[in-house]
């Protein structure tokens, strides 16, 4: 009671002024109807601009919630593109699968679907990663291929990705025929371009045309014959010589890989076999001695 006491006589010339004040604005405001007028609307005002204040500082303070509520409904969003994205890739999977024609002449082959994760074509060693590996069915030594034609041969797996040596590398020689004709050769990649590659160690005397279908000849455990690989555009060498080179457009477009195959021969272990018993056999003294 002393405090409230001591306030009012420490602050009385300011309180007797508001007092004094209050009485003044109310006689002459309720003498007056204009004045009062423009008295409430300016209240109005000032009270809608108090009002828009504090509604901003709230709105700002309330912004965290909003922002949290976005991101979730955002890591919602991003989910279901993630969940539909994988469907779509599913489908083209199987899209892929049933669309490819398998030839009587390799139905001991499998076909393994797969994505193409990692890409390169630019450099003088290309390599390509796909998703599937060996806990998938996936081992060194395999084919790979895509709808229109040859793509590489894995090299080495993980137990979920495996790695590719792309027909755009040196290191990978690949055994082909002229399809028409059965002349067979080898084709390496020259480094060159990404679209072409070069048919070697065709006889002098093989009959050809620009535009003849280059496809593989079956001659390894890896492909089955007839795979298409390429199409002639013209000779790269002068035919006078022993063997001559062929300049081959490729039909696999290596710039927009996406599904692929890999091709399990189930006969491998079979040819692979045989044929350590014909190098053996070439050791052995001839027959009848």
């Amino acid at each position: 009671m002393n405090e409230l006491f001591g306030f009012i006589v420490r602050h009385s010339k300011w309180l007797v002024f508001a007092f004094f004040v209050t009485i003044s604005c109310t006689l002459l405001f309720n003498d007056d109807p204009y004045r009062r007028h423009v008295f409430m609307t300016s209240a109005d005002r000032m009270a809608a601009t108090v009002y828009k204040g504090a509604n901003n500082v709230t709105s700002y303070f309330d912004l965290r919630e909003i922002n949290g509520d976005l991101n979730r409904r955002n890591a919602e969003l991003q989910a279901e593109i993630v969940r539909m994205q994988e469907t779509i890739d599913r489908l083209r999977e199987q899209n892929f699968t049933d669309t490819l024609a398998i030839d009587s002449g390799v139905r001991h082959f499998d076909f393994i679907v797969a994505h193409v994760i990692n890409n390169s074509i630019s450099h003088p060693f290309n390599y390509l990663t796909i998703n599937k590996g060996s806990s998938d069915g996936i081992k060194p030594e395999l084919g790979v291929i895509d709808r229109n034609g040859v793509v590489g041969i894995v090299s080495t797996t993980g137990a979920h990705s495996a790695r590719v040596i792309s027909l755009l590398n040196p290191h990978f020689r690949l055994s082909c025929k002229i399809k028409r004709s059965d002349y067979f050769g080898s084709l390496v990649w020259d480094g060159a371009n990404p679209s072409e590659a070069l048919l070697e160690e065709l006889p002098r005397h093989t009959v050809f045309e620009p535009g003849d279908t280059i496809v593989t000849s079956g001659y390894s455990a890896v492909f089955p014959s007839g795979l298409p690989v390429g199409v002639i555009i013209g000779a790269d060498t002068d035919r006078n010589q022993n063997f001559f080179t062929l300049r081959v457009r490729l039909l696999a477009d290596f710039t927009t890989l996406g599904n692929v195959q890999v091709v399990i021969n189930n006969q491998a272990e079979e040819i692979r076999a045989l044929s350590a018993g014909e190098e053996n056999d070439s050791k052995k003294k001839p027959f009848g001695n």
